[in-house]
């Protein structure tokens, strides 16, 4: 049911702990790749940019609450590593009731202001109906994205990464089901890959919820036992809010960047939104094992097991490296033939234009994996202001490099302006760390 990470070989805990969160993350991505593959492939590149486009405004608002829900997990972990399993249910009643009042307003705002997202997107004419339509749906369910986030946080900050995995496994084959029938037989377009997807995740969602409220112990509340802690939600609101931050930041600089494409038209526009599924796709692995390993980090942090988070560290970097090269190759490789699974092999400038993008920034794999796991190490520690800090390095870094050279060098300085910014962040991190957190043996403030 829970897991201590505080026990055991560091090799065989994080890995063991990482490989359930990574499968589960490939099964979540694919809530949107099935999306695109399908409307790609039966609705041609004006449906798939339109459901392309609203992956990166769905990833802007779902990092809200992901980081949210996140920081919450770190602060689960805290005191599940230290036993202090009081302040632990107390946190959970408190972080529920926060992040779901979130959840609402994001969605109500979302829907309330959808013109004006589209706006800023600069959506092309041709794509704007059914990129309303989509993102509509999709708004609608954010209350499940929510409710995801929290319960399978809640079981990978008590050390279960396995139960998640199986609920996205069966949510990924319903919405395979669903794309084919709402859009095949039912003839609804992109508004039937939005539906499948919000029904997928929604089940998804309760059935996780549900194993927590019922195996659970410190889950098992009567009603007056749900508190809403002032202490705790301080110390909530301060994790929660400062990476959920970290995450918006992120994700708001792939947006600014996806707002740039737009401008180059719907062919261009239609080979980035194949690309970047592809992209996330291949280093899901890398970001999956930072987040692994922040759980160890704060678990072991709790537990004041300072070797055991040194030790980690060395066993981490080595891993993401071998992990980033190996696949960069595959990715250098078969550049073209991914692209092929989003779009019809006569759509070749769209295929041309996707794998200069990929063999270019997909080089540098590893550069991001270290990312990751600086975000890890330092969210793990308490220190989520470096997360921060080392976010706007890299997006603001892309951002302005992808501004400046794009009107005069064209599309492919976009793309070695990302990598730019993984290179930077990575030697921020890297000098931070040897010049304060190597001096303490890798202790952070305490919680």
């Amino acid at each position: 049911m829970v897991r201590k990470l505080t026990e055991g070989p560091p090799f065989k805990v994080i890995v063991s702990f990482a490989i359930p969160m990574i499968l589960g993350n490939v099964f979540q991505q694919f809530y949107n790749i099935v999306d695109s593959i399908i409307v790609g492939r039966l609705l041609g590149p004006s449906a798939l940019a339109a459901v392309g486009n609203s992956f990166a405004i769905m990833v802007l608002l779902t990092s809200i609450l992901y980081g949210l829900c996140m920081g919450a997990g770190t602060i689960f972990s805290h005191f599940f590593g230290a036993k202090k399993f009081e302040d632990l249910k107390i946190s959970i009643s408190t972080s529920f009731l926060f992040i779901g009042v979130v959840a609402l307003l994001i969605m109500a705002l979302s829907l309330i202001f959808i013109d004006a997202i589209i706006a800023f997107m600069n959506v092309p004419a041709e794509v704007i109906a059914q990129n309303k339509i989509y993102l509509q749906i999709v708004f609608s369910g954010m209350v499940f994205v929510f409710l995801w986030n929290w319960s399978a946080g809640l079981l990978r900050a008590l050390g279960n990464s396995k139960v998640p995995l199986f609920f996205l496994i069966g949510g990924t084959l319903l919405n395979v089901v669903l794309d084919l029938l709402f859009i095949i037989v039912f003839g609804w377009g992109v508004a039937g890959a939005a539906i499948a997807t919000v029904i997928s995740q929604g089940l998804a969602a309760i059935c996780c919820l549900l194993y927590c409220m019922k195996k659970i112990e410190f889950l098992q509340f009567k009603i007056k036992e749900i508190r809403f802690d002032k202490k705790i939600f301080k110390l909530t609101v301060n994790y929660s809010l400062l990476t959920s931050v970290q995450q918006s930041v992120m994700n708001f600089g792939i947006l600014m960047i996806q707002s740039l494409v737009n401008s180059f038209g719907t062919q261009i526009m239609a080979a980035f939104a194949a690309a970047v599924k592809i992209d996330a796709f291949a280093y899901l692995p890398m970001q999956d094992y930072g987040n692994a390993f922040s759980t160890y980090i704060a678990q072991n942090k709790g537990a004041k097991e300072e070797k055991r988070i040194a030790q980690g560290m060395k066993i981490s970097f080595t891993i993401v490296a071998l992990t980033g090269l190996v696949i960069s190759a595959i990715i250098w490789i078969f550049a073209e033939q991914f692209m092929t699974l989003f779009v019809g092999t006569t759509e070749r400038e769209v295929i041309a234009i996707g794998a200069k993008y990929l063999r270019i920034e997909g080089a540098f794999y590893f550069l991001i994996g270290f990312l990751f796991l600086f975000y890890g190490i330092y969210r793990g520690l308490g220190k989520v202001r470096m997360s921060i800090v080392l976010t706007v390095i890299s997006l603001g870094t892309r951002v302005l490099l992808a501004y400046m050279l794009a009107p005069h060098f064209g599309l492919n300085s976009i793309w070695w302006a990302i990598v730019v910014g993984w290179a930077l962040a990575d030697i921020t991190g890297a000098v931070y760390y040897v010049k304060t957190e190597k001096k303490r043996n890798g202790v952070g403030d305490s919680a």
